[in-house]
């Protein structure tokens, strides 16, 4: 009976990590990305890259932290679980003549050696896998003692906080943890108790940019972003119709610009963790 139990386990979280996929390479991330582009930067320069530093990038889509880090002088490998996000992440490194990895792979069961990071470091990526205490405990795995581990998650009490629970009003999330949770002090410290002997948490915030007004910014999710998209796909005329003008609201009641552009800072939680 166990056994049985297992393994239908097994095929629940399969079906799971199937859907998630799905999910996320609908539509096209790395245009979504590039509203965060600017804040990318800014995470990396609070983070301080050395140069000749093996830096992993775990869940690194579309390279938003993996190219600005080699920029920087690292030896960077970045690991996504979407094929279609690495293949445009490889094809950005290659543009900008970087020497890149980018490979395909789980952070939950990364292929690679323990120990083999000085740095492992994550922006709104690893967060979303359905497993937290998995991916804890192999981001610790693979960096080496007396290296870092730096994650940047979104708070269940910001913006994008608000947004994911917009979208659930009209769509259920899938049954897993929720992945704001990675923004809560105290789930992060029980999750990276073990392993870590220093470990601290800053409130931050991440700024989206996007040259065009809350409207269109709106459209630009419901058509690029895969969660809203898989969402409207789900839901009847009128449930697009009014999930669209509750995002479009939410985008407009956050915007810091004034000039036909959307400026939204959205809260979320640092964490530096140093490995035992």
């Amino acid at each position: 009976m166990r056994t049985m139990n297992t393994a239908a386990e097994e095929q629940d979280l399969s079906e799971l990590k199937d859907k998630l996929k799905a999910t996320w390479t609908a539509g096209d991330y790395g245009l979504i990305a590039r509203g965060l582009e600017r804040s990318a930067r800014e995470f990396l320069d609070r983070i301080g890259i050395r140069p000749g530093e093996n830096v992993l990038d775990v869940a690194c889509g579309t390279g938003q932290l993996a190219i600005p880090a080699a920029r920087q002088g690292a030896r960077v490998t970045g690991l996504d679980i979407a094929e279609n996000w690495i293949a445009q992440a490889r094809s950005r490194a290659d543009a900008d003549g970087l020497e890149v990895r980018f490979d395909v792979g789980d952070a939950e069961d990364m292929p690679y050696e323990d120990g083999a990071f000085d740095l492992v470091v994550s922006m709104i990526g690893a967060m979303f896998a359905p497993r937290p205490a998995r991916v804890a405990a192999e981001m610790l795995r693979v960096c080496r003692p007396g290296g870092r581990i730096v994650m940047a998650n979104w708070t269940p009490e910001g913006f994008v906080g608000d947004f994911f629970k917009t979208v659930a009003r009209y769509v259920p999330p899938p049954p897993m943890p929720s992945p704001l949770m990675w923004g809560d002090e105290t789930e992060v410290k029980a999750r990276l108790s073990d392993g870590v002997a220093d470990l601290r948490l800053t409130r931050s915030i991440l700024r989206f940019h996007y040259p065009m007004p809350p409207s269109e910014v709106a459209a630009h999710y419901f058509e690029h972003f895969g969660p809203t998209k898989r969402a409207s796909a789900a839901l009847g005329r009128e449930g697009q119709a009014a999930l669209n003008a509750e995002l479009e609201a939410l985008w407009a009641a956050n915007n810091l610009a004034s000039d036909g552009t959307t400026q939204v800072d959205a809260e979320i939680l640092e964490v530096v963790a140093a490995r035992e």
